[in-house]
């Protein structure tokens, strides 16, 4: 069991006001977004301030994360090495070593900067000294630091040697005094000297100011009252999610599993992530999240170190899919994922040395596939414990770039994080090029352009990517790049063979798919893993990026709404057929009479064994030629 400490702040004190409550959640919120805000304003990497690929949490000295808009990362390794007693005001602690951040840090470009918060404390010190009271907290993922490829995520790692610079927790600031002599060891192992300063300054800048306002808060209303707000909170959240989210799911044990498709080493092959979910509402801890089964750890670089600290940080991570039995979209949207989640669920990880265990140094650059996965394959087993009632699947989120040298011969790194589409809802289709990251986004064309040698030729949605279905699955982005001097382009994503899967009837989504030279004399695919795919001055890269899968029969779709896809081009005429047994007449209304023989056709098709979740063709290509598992039949 974890050695943090846990439990309540204000056990044996009086209940918290709960008009003090509110006040001190609606500052809590406002404090994290002046953070987000003020580290988006001055940073200077296209990562951090125009993708937007960062998160701001507040944490209380019990390492309780306070705030729910995002996951964050955790505060226990700073603690751990740095005990509260001899930190002081000033103090900015950093890390980014993944073996050494307690689950919290996945990879070695997110970097985290942790201030602590002090206030006077109301019980009187002896010398009526400041205490530590809570953290301030940022990470995000940065340009480059360093490894053997720009970027930092080499695609073909077999150790985390080669990822980058590997800083355990230090402390990067001592009583206000930033220590050089580190800032010069992290830039000069960066590419991007530059852009990596100015990031953590902005960084650090903005959880110091954070720090002061919350340190605000608790010199109005003393710490006892402000700490008896925090456990109120989580308090609530725990309570709420109790009875209205896991009140949804039946008592019993339920398994699903999926997989990602490649590690950038070996040959494509199924690299499993298993979930035997078992509810017991009889419990005070009711929900069991176990990965016995999980395939073993990976030689390239997916794997993901979650067996830390209980699984805090994958609980929380995990917890957001939780949302989706709210007994509406609109309660859905008002949970928040805080540590209240925390206590309900348990996590239990095979042996070392799976994915989800890797042993030091195995590579993690690339660990977003299973983190991604393990996402879907919660909603799958949920989805078969509660009848189909959540989305089907998404994979929205991976990275691509273009990098060489500009006309001045200075090197350059255009990178983004583009998004995909997410899975359709028993209540609604699936939202078009969304991020898993909140607030997040692709780069504009006008600040490409305007700083590297590159030119968008076009930005818009990938057509019958979404996964057919009765709620059709999100469209993926297309977008075309041409290179204005020779360049390399790479690529760290998934689900180019397997697809985002469809669920109770719905058909998976369209893969991940980057073309060279589309319809040119040298046309040819680029591998999903790809470090440095050679680009001539000149030549047209296409990103296509996955559709989420869909949910229910797409034969029960109205056929009013597949022509208004038709117009929206999300849908090609083609695919209306094809997909929706909808034949549509040269000026685009619906043949009634021959969509309804080609539905019926199509229904007297099936053969009443379909699986209850739809993977797409590329499943058979790895797994032997079987379409389905033992898993995907209720």
């Amino acid at each position: 069991m974890s050695t943090f400490p846990t439990g309540p702040l204000n056990a044996t004190k009086v209940d918290a006001d709960p008009v003090l409550v509110e006040i001190v959640a609606g500052t809590l919120a406002a404090i994290e977004k002046e953070v987000e805000t003020s580290i988006g304003r001055t940073s200077r990497s296209p990562m951090i301030r125009d993708a937007h690929d960062f998160r701001a949490g507040i944490h209380d000295r019990n390492l309780r994360k306070l705030t729910g808009r995002s996951y964050s990362a955790l505060v226990h390794p700073v603690v751990r090495d740095y005990p509260i007693e001899t930190m002081n005001v000033g103090d900015v602690f950093f890390h980014n070593d993944v073996y050494a951040s307690e689950g919290g840090i996945g990879h070695l470009p997110d970097l985290c900067v942790t201030v602590p918060v002090f206030a006077g404390s109301s019980d009187g010190g002896e010398d009526g000294s400041q205490r530590v009271v809570a953290f301030i907290q940022a990470f995000g993922h940065h340009d480059d630091i360093g490894g053997a490829v720009p970027g930092s995520m080499p695609s073909a790692a077999t150790s985390v040697y080669e990822e980058g610079l590997m800083v355990p927790p230090i402390k990067l600031w001592d009583r206000g005094v930033p220590n050089e002599s580190a800032l010069k060891i992290m830039t000069r192992n960066s590419r991007m000297p530059d852009s990596l300063a100015a990031d953590l300054d902005a960084e650090c800048s903005a959880c110091l100011a954070g720090a002061r306002r919350l340190g605000e808060l608790f010199d109005r209303y003393g710490v006892d009252a402000v700490e008896a707000c925090f456990d109120a909170i989580l308090a609530n959240s725990t309570e709420v999610y109790r009875r209205e989210i896991l009140s949804q799911i039946p008592d019993g044990s339920y398994v699903w599993e999926d997989y990602a498709e490649h590690d950038g080493v070996d040959e494509p092959q199924l690299h499993r992530q298993r979930i035997t979910l078992i509810m017991d509402s009889t419990q005070e801890t009711p929900l069991v999240i176990d990965f016995t089964g999980t395939g073993p750890q990976a030689k390239g670089p997916i794997n993901h170190c979650g067996d830390y600290a209980d699984g805090n940080f994958l609980k929380k991570w995990l917890a957001p899919i939780l949302r989706n039995l709210a007994e509406s979209p609109e309660r859905m949207a008002q949970l928040d994922v805080n540590e209240g989640v925390v206590p309900l669920i348990e996590m239990r990880f095979p042996e070392k040395g799976t994915l989800l265990t890797p042993i030091f140094p195995a590579p993690t650059n690339a660990r977003t596939f299973v983190i991604l996965r393990l996402l879907g394959v919660l909603a799958g087993v949920l989805a078969k414990a509660t009848g189909g009632r959540m989305p089907a699947d998404q994979e929205t989120i991976r990275y691509t770039g273009v990098y060489g040298t500009d006309a001045d011969g200075e090197p350059y790194l255009m990178r983004e994080v583009l998004g995909g589409g997410s899975g359709g809802r028993y209540y609604a289709d699936g939202e078009d090029t969304i991020h898993v990251v909140p607030d997040s986004r692709n780069l504009p064309t006008e600040f490409t352009e305007g700083r590297f040698p590159l030119r968008v030729e076009r930005l818009g949605l990938a057509v019958d990517s979404g996964g057919p279905g009765r709620y059709r699955g999100g469209c993926g982005y297309e977008k075309h790049i041409r290179v204005l001097r020779d360049a390399h382009f790479m690529s760290i994503a998934d689900r180019s063979i397997l697809a985002c899967w469809g669920v109770k009837g719905g058909k998976a989504g369209k893969p991940f798919q980057i073309t060279v030279d589309p319809g040119g004399p040298g046309e040819h695919d680029v591998d999903a893993l790809a470090d440095a795919e050679p680009l001539t001055a000149g030549t047209v890269v296409r990103i296509r990026t996955t559709g989420g899968g869909g949910w229910g029969d797409p034969l029960e779709r109205p056929v009013e709404e597949v022509l208004r896809d038709i117009a929206w081009r999300k849908v090609s005429v083609a695919g209306a057929r094809a997909d929706y047994g909808v034949v549509v007449r040269e000026d685009g209304t619906a043949d009634e009479t021959a969509t309804d023989e080609l539905r019926a056709s199509m229904r007297a098709s099936r053969t009443g064994e379909e699986p209850f979740f739809d993977r797409g063709p590329g499943y058979a290509t790895l797994s032997g030629g079987a379409a389905f598992n033992e898993f995907d039949v209720l």
